[in-house]
């Protein structure tokens, strides 16, 4: 019975810390997304909304940011994933034991791995900077017809130069990650292949990937799950713009709750965004924990 109290209290501080940290703050936030809250207007964040879905009504049927964020996470998401993913996969293969460039790309790696996400978004800004960045004198040298482009004044390159970023960025662990889903497929399997005469890209498509399915599987929710909820990287680089070309749903919260003082809409929305990533958490415990 003793020994049944004491582990009950060596677990209460750490019980009371997510209490106070993660589940009141998430309840809170869903009590103010059924009320019109307004910075402007203290008091009427005690005043619920009838009925009081109607700032998830308002978002979904009125509200035109709201869809394009959601456009624009959607397609920052799969194109992030997709290629840092592919290119993670590809570095990994080089880095694994008896890769080669092992030593030299291992060195590469570990400059972005220690970066932040907003001072990698300061860096790009300056770097694609069409007066004195390193990317516009590189590109103008090699075709000049690129020179004194305004990377960031254009919604289609202002969106690409994020995605560039952001793959930077996460390439490092992702690489990470997969050396050691690499280091888990067995040897003796690949050599008795390669000793029968399979190709390169025969072990790799018939033996290295399959294996390797459960950690691509998590690799991808994961980077999934931070690519959608990004913020601090872009506002950093572009605050969202030219116009709304980059504004992600982290930004359509934060212009909404901090720049237009709509406490109980950026709520809601901040809610919304929860959705997809309840989904995919259970999809990463699902692959983490499996049993099978």
């Amino acid at each position: 019975m003793r020994d049944n109290t004491l582990k009950y209290l060596l677990v209460a501080p750490a019980v009371v810390v997510v209490l106070a940290t993660a589940i009141w703050p998430l309840w809170e936030s869903l009590r103010l997304s059924a009320t019109n809250g307004r910075l402007s207007r203290p008091g009427s964040m005690q005043q619920y909304m009838e009925p009081l879905w109607d700032q998830y009504t308002w978002a979904f049927r009125y509200e035109p940011a709201f869809w394009n964020s959601v456009q624009v996470t959607a397609i920052y998401t799969v194109t992030t994933v997709a290629l840092t993913t592919g290119l993670a996969l590809g570095l990994a293969l080089l880095l694994a034991p008896g890769g080669k460039f092992r030593s030299g790309v291992q060195t590469l790696l570990i400059l972005p791995f220690a970066m932040s996400p907003a001072l990698i978004g300061v860096s790009f800004r300056f770097m694609f900077n069409p007066e004195f960045g390193l990317f516009d004198a590189f590109f103008g040298t090699l075709f000049p017809w690129l020179a004194d482009v305004s990377w960031l004044a254009d919604p289609v390159l202002a969106f690409a130069v994020c995605v560039k970023a952001d793959v930077w960025g996460w390439i490092p662990f992702l690489t990470l990650v997969l050396i050691g889903g690499l280091a888990s497929v067995p040897q003796d399997t690949i050599e008795a292949a390669q000793v029968d005469g399979a190709s390169g890209w025969r072990v790799f498509k018939d033996i290295t990937l399959p294996q390797l399915v459960p950690v691509l599987a998590v690799v991808i929710i994961l980077k999934s799950i931070f690519s959608l909820k990004a913020f601090d990287q872009i506002f950093m680089l572009t605050n969202g713009g030219p116009g709304d070309a980059t504004q992600t749903l982290s930004h359509n919260i934060y212009f909404a709750g901090m720049k237009y003082g709509q406490i109980g809409y950026a709520a809601a929305v901040a809610w919304l965004m929860v959705i997809p990533m309840i989904a995919l958490i259970f999809a990463h415990a699902k692959f983490v924990f499996r049993t099978d």
